[in-house]
């Protein structure tokens, strides 16, 4: 995701991201030291940064002290294969300050800025079934019109087999949390800013039949989930899908055709963990009703039946949280202070949710 962000990747699991020449380096960087200043007690500043990378100040190499990076949160760290779409958000995407010719070029760039309210510029995508990434740089997501624009970005949630669904209602939620915030605020308005979609491409990785167990076996299945004949009484249509996921517990269930339920629980946070995923489904109902589930080996060992009967038979309607999927509000080069709700960010976010909605309704 580097290339993609034009971003360094730090060891300690943040990234640098080089300051940019004045006013605007300066500027992202007033941002960010307002909204996570140790001292901030406005309410819609705290929950602004459940939005954001995490902040951890300015760094400079030593050899270089006067280049200056931010050190922020690498939001792609806690995923195995991630998938990223970086979508600029708002009418305009320039500023109330910007010169005529800046503006002419701005809006040459693409012309349908105030029309469709957001810009892809760029996206990775995992695909499982060649084990490899796409890519897509901006001249991608400028060549989108608005007969176009949906297809172009349900493009970032087809996993090469499959469009994830799953990933694409997770994101909707998230959309509209940031949406919610930007109903209640009249503080800041924001101009050429991105939001950061990750999502998790490798979870669907190998479906194999429980009941074929020499391929079970092959795929190191832990033996005791196999002699767990009760499971199999549950339902013959019972697959395993091998993952490596990173020490979750996830379960998704969608019940009906529309709604999406899905629980998140964090469990060892071991990265990379062996791990193994249930996927039950009443084929009666024709793939109505599904859960997905992962469970990591250290939980199969014992007590298995009465986790799954848990999982699968007692999971509350009213768990609506996500796949394992993040949306992050980035780049704030061009952010001012205001008296006015950000009309136009708020057009743009209404637009892009309406058409994830329109992915995920057919």
């Amino acid at each position: 995701n580097a290339s993609l962000l034009g971003i360094l990747q730090h060891p300690d699991g943040t990234v640098l991201k080089q300051l940019q020449p004045p006013p605007r380096g300066p500027r992202e960087q007033e941002f960010y030291n307002k909204v996570y200043d140790s001292d901030c007690c406005d309410s819609i500043l705290l929950e602004l940064r459940e939005y954001l990378p995490k902040y951890f100040g300015v760094w400079s190499p030593p050899t270089a002290p006067n280049d200056t990076y931010l050190k922020l949160e690498d939001v792609t760290r806690k995923f195995n294969k991630p998938c990223i779409m970086d979508v600029k958000i708002g009418q305009k995407s320039y500023d109330p300050y910007a010169s005529a010719e800046k503006i002419q070029q701005q809006v040459s760039k693409y012309p349908l800025m105030e029309e469709i309210g957001f810009l892809v510029l760029g996206m990775r995508v995992y695909h499982v079934s060649s084990d490899s990434y796409e890519t897509q740089n901006q001249h991608y997501g400028r060549s989108l019109t608005k007969e176009t624009v949906k297809d172009g970005i349900s493009k970032f949630f087809h996993s090469g087999y499959c469009l994830r669904k799953d990933v694409v209602a997770a994101s909707i939620q998230k959309v509209e949390k940031i949406l919610e915030w930007f109903e209640g605020q009249t503080q800041l308005n924001f101009y050429a800013s991105s939001l950061l979609f990750v999502y998790e491409g490798s979870c669907q990785a190998t479906t194999v039949q429980l009941s074929d167990v020499t391929l079970a076996e092959k795929r190191r299945v832990p033996k005791g989930l196999l002699s767990g004949g009760d499971v199999l009484e549950y339902n013959n249509n019972i697959h395993v899908i091998n993952s490596t996921e990173n020490g979750k517990i996830e379960a998704s269930v969608s019940k009906g055709l529309s709604k999406f339920y899905a629980l998140h629980k964090k469990a060892c946070s071991k990265r990379h963990h062996s791990q193994l995923s249930l996927k039950v489904e009443n084929s009666e109902q024709d793939n109505v009703w599904k859960t997905s589930t992962c469970i990591t080996q250290e939980h199969l060992n014992g007590n298995v039946l009465p986790q799954l009967e848990k999982v699968f038979y007692h999971m509350p309607a009213e768990t609506k949280e996500s796949a394992n999927v993040e949306v992050r509000m980035i780049d704030f080069a061009h952010v001012f202070p205001s008296n006015t709700k950000d009309e136009g960010y708020i057009y743009g976010l209404k637009n892009l949710i309406t058409v994830l909605q329109n992915i995920l309704d057919n």
